[in-house]
């Protein structure tokens, strides 16, 4: 890398710093940088860059923005959903105890059990699991093996619940079962708040507002995926008392007791009687641009109307097929919808044998094309490789149908 003007550099930074722009088919996923940003987001954030604020009382507002948008009775802007999961934990095992607080990641000989349906863990359990606590496995995974047809029932989370239990987490599958309402049913009986993770469940945008709807007390969103807004970012809304613990727990409290007046609104005042330090969160803060650019992108998305979007994605997947149709050794088909509004998706279905290469070979030949193109590998141990339309971009489809065909032939 070279020393440039900067006006060198703003024209292409990546050029600058020799990385090399992709096309991005595989989702809007983190390894890519996520979704890409519009330029009412950037201009907002330029603004928010340009003045000092108190960040509690930035979350505050950006508390009012979110509930109204998700029906929640508070919400904050999170270092992304794995944070808001953390954070969710955290709060649901100290509430407002600040000498909970101060221990955490510790707790022994505190209530620390969160349960989770078996066939919904994931990688993600590390985000539950750094705030402190144990995760008790609950169902058997039946229909996911294809030993039998049946999901998790709700007295077998009632059954789990103990002394110890400080939660549930549900994360949300596009099978959608168990159903939500019925955790959080059994759940409500019980006085156990439900955590759900929803990360990557938008669109459709009626979602935003869904999973508080079905019982949910705390939901997590990522804030750089189909919000388009910074990819560093999440959302973490549900009730007031666990938003306010999440909240605190994460800002700088480096300040006087004497002197810190927390705004009306998000934050509890029994806090007042017992000034926390630091807590667990405090690595996970958000800086004031990417609150302010999140909100802005939240706006326009819970605003807009998808339909002339979906429909010009659903383009690009029908050149890709078209192009392919007269191709050896591939098919292809739609994917299955993750449900209705949601981004359409191409699969290219690979006779393997035939072509005496691995959907892994092809993805790998495709990583290094010029440009880089990256496809979905989700289904690629099926020898499937899927176009996810929801990163594309006009021109992205006849890049991607050149370099499929110079391969497949």
């Amino acid at each position: 890398m070279s020393a440039k003007p900067a006006a060198a550099r703003d024209n292409d930074v990546y050029a600058w710093l020799g990385v090399k722009k992709r096309i991005n088919a595989a989702g809007l996923v983190t390894r890519l940088g996520g979704s890409l940003m519009s330029d009412e987001v950037f201009a907002a954030m330029r603004e928010a860059g340009l003045h000092y604020v108190d960040i509690s009382e930035l979350q505050t507002q950006a508390s009012a923005v979110i509930a109204r948008h998700t029906g929640a009775q508070a919400g904050i802007v999170t270092s992304g959903a794995a944070a808001a999961l953390t954070m969710a934990t955290a709060a649901c095992i100290a509430g407002h105890d600040v000498a909970k607080m101060e221990r955490l990641p510790d707790t022994e000989g505190m209530p620390n059990e969160v349960i989770m349906y078996r066939s919904h863990r994931n990688a993600y359990d590390h985000a539950v699991r750094a705030a402190g606590a144990k995760i008790r496995e609950v169902g058997l995974n039946d229909r996911g093996a294809g030993a039998g047809v049946r999901e998790l029932e709700p007295w077998e989370i009632e059954a789990a619940i103990t002394a110890n239990t400080v939660a549930v987490v549900y994360t949300v599958t596009p099978s959608g079962q168990p159903p939500l309402k019925d955790v959080t049913e059994v759940a409500r009986r019980r006085n156990i708040p439900v955590i759900v993770d929803a990360a990557a469940q938008l669109p459709p945008k009626e979602n935003l507002k869904a999973f508080i709807a079905a019982g949910a007390s705390l939901v997590a969103f990522s804030g750089g995926k189909a919000i388009h807004g910074p990819q560093g970012t999440g959302i973490l809304c549900g009730r007031k008392d666990l938003v306010s613990s999440a909240l605190i727990q994460q800002l700088d409290m480096d300040a006087s007791p004497q002197t810190w007046d927390p705004p009306e609104g998000v934050l509890s005042p029994e806090l007042l009687k017992r000034y926390p330090h630091h807590g667990i969160g405090r690595g996970f803060k958000v800086d004031k641009e990417s609150i302010v650019g999140l909100l802005v992108a939240l706006e326009r998305f819970a605003n807009s109307d998808m339909t002339e979007e979906l429909k010009e994605k659903a383009s690009f997947l029908q050149f890709i097929a078209e192009r392919l149709r007269g191709a050896k050794h591939v098919r292809t088909a739609p994917a299955q919808a993750k449900g209705k509004g949601s981004y359409p998706a191409l699969e290219l279905i690979i006779d393997e044998e035939a072509l005496k290469r691995t959907a892994y070979e092809i993805s790998k030949r495709l990583h290094q094309a010029s440009p880089p193109i990256h496809l979905s590998e989700r289904r690629a141990h099926d020898g499937v490789l899927v176009v996810d339309s929801s990163g594309l971009r006009a021109g992205d489809e006849r890049i991607i149908a050149d370099a499929l065909l110079s391969i497949l032939t």
